[in-house]
């Protein structure tokens, strides 16, 4: 098992990374994850002046490898929020393309266990027109169902808890490369430290 630690921006990114189903998965990769999760507590506060204290606690939970999960929000590229965070803290810092809750729109499974239809799909999660949080509002909306409210963790949690939220779902949507490129980047941590590996 190679030991894992998570500096997240907030409140959602946490709830995801802490759900059974994260976890058990992570476990399935031979992956442990380190506790605490740290919650930045917003993505402007992952700067490097930072994020040393938040590395440090995790190295002193024995992490082997540091990962980051923020958002894209109105950053230009990904690549623009990397340089800001800065690559010498983190192995791995990944960015939910606009936002997290684009990952809610590409797993197909629990948006249609949430507003309860079978047909519901997001064709481009990652290319709302506004933010994806408002794109689970407008959705709820047109299908006439109870939309998320105005609480982002709450829903979240219920998202992971009562709908079957999980990233592995959301990285198999066609068009959703940054839950991918996550699910894809962590899979690809431990095949480095096994021998018998073929990847």
């Amino acid at each position: 098992m190679v030991k894992v630690g998570f500096i997240v921006e907030g409140d959602t990114e946490k709830i995801i990374v802490e759900s059974p189903a994260f976890v058990a998965w992570l476990q399935s990769q031979q992956i442990e994850l380190c506790s605490p999760v740290v919650d930045a507590k917003g993505g402007g506060n992952l700067l490097p002046q930072n994020i040393d204290p938040m590395v440090n606690r995790l190295r002193e939970a024995q992490a082997e490898h540091i990962v980051i999960l923020t958002d894209l929000e109105d950053a230009i590229s990904p690549d623009v929020v990397r340089s800001r965070i800065g690559t010498e803290h983190a192995d791995l810092i990944f960015i939910a393309v606009k936002a997290i809750e684009a990952w809610f729109l590409a797993d197909s499974q629990a948006l249609r266990k949430w507003l309860g239809l079978d047909d519901v799909a997001e064709d481009r999660p990652e290319e709302t027109v506004g933010m994806p949080w408002d794109r689970l509002k407008e959705l709820a909306k047109e299908k006439a169902k109870q939309g998320p409210g105005s609480n982002k963790p709450g829903f979240a949690k219920k998202m992971v808890k009562h709908y079957g939220f999980t990233v592995a779902n959301a990285a198999q949507h066609p068009h959703c490369p940054s839950a991918k490129e996550f699910h894809d980047g962590l899979q690809a941590l431990n095949s480095h430290n096994d021998p018998n590996s073929n990847h």
